[in-house]
């Protein structure tokens, strides 16, 4: 009798609609139906549409005084200088709890052991784990046991925890909701909180256009890096294409500090499957 929607704009990125679908069609029509979004633009608007009957809408917003102070950082690098850069974050003393967003499940469990062969310490929370793996790892990380927590997309949206103070996007995201839910689990309750996006040369374009739809384009322009990844992305033609194909973001410090990652990146050219270089 009551059908329930919760994270639509979510699941469709990911693919359940059809799943979605046939549970509908097994759905008597005269029922009652709680559709939850984050956004009703574009595919999740037409679901919805699809999917209620005369609805209304309920739109929520934080009050005011619930905005939180996050610092959105920048950081432009090579592929090859990824890890050594968010290791060094991580080792900075006055760092809290970190949540660190990457693409894959697997990218996840990749990222927890390259941390611990540099001895930091990090668990891994994404949809291939059991509900108790899940709940287990986010206990521990809310209890201290570990102060690090790689997560992928399906986990930026159910992760309501406290002090958390850095939010680092190790890979890019997907797009500019993607960004805001990520970025959304630092600075919360009143708290401040930074934000750090590592970005790779060949997503200069699509990540800019995700901070300047933010307002954040000042920030992206002055990140480290960013005079030779501009010249990079100038020498390429300017286009980047839909590419993310690697995992790769922007990052967060401003300034680079100890063993923070170099100030001087080079990009290394793809090469297809007869190794031949791609312009």
């Amino acid at each position: 009798r009551i059908l329930v929607r919760d994270e639509a704009d979510r699941m469709l990125d990911m693919g359940f609609k059809p799943a979605v679908d046939r549970i509908v069609r097994q759905m008597p029509r005269d029922r009652q139906t709680l559709f939850f979004s984050a956004t009703l633009q574009g595919a999740a608007g037409d679901l919805a549409a699809a999917y209620t009957r005369s609805p209304r809408r309920h739109v929520h917003k934080p009050k005011v005084e619930e905005h939180a102070e996050v610092e959105h950082r920048f950081i432009h690098l090579s592929h090859e200088a990824k890890l050594d850069a968010l290791v060094g974050e991580l080792r900075h003393a006055e760092r809290g709890r970190t949540l660190v967003f990457v693409r894959t499940k697997r990218g996840a469990d990749r990222l927890v052991k390259k941390l611990a062969a540099h001895k930091v310490r990090a668990v891994a929370m994404h949809g291939n784990k059991s509900q108790g793996q899940r709940q287990r790892a986010l206990a521990g990380f809310e209890r201290g046991d570990h102060d690090t927590l790689v997560a992928t997309d399906v986990a930026s949206r159910g992760i309501d925890v406290d002090d958390i103070t850095h939010v680092i996007n190790f890979d890019a995201p997907e797009d500019r909701d993607a960004y805001v839910h990520r970025t959304g689990r630092t600075g919360r309750a009143g708290a401040s909180g930074i934000a750090a996006s590592f970005v790779l040369p060949d997503q200069h374009r699509e990540m800019r256009k995700i901070a300047s739809e933010l307002g954040l384009h000042k920030e992206f322009d002055s990140g480290p890096g960013f005079e030779h990844a501009a010249r990079q992305h100038s020498a390429n033609g300017g286009a980047s294409g839909k590419s993310f194909n690697r995992n790769g973001r922007g990052s967060r410090r401003s300034r680079n500090s100890g063993n923070g990652g170099p100030r001087t990146y080079s990009a290394r050219p793809s090469r297809n499957r007869r190794g031949r270089r791609r312009r």
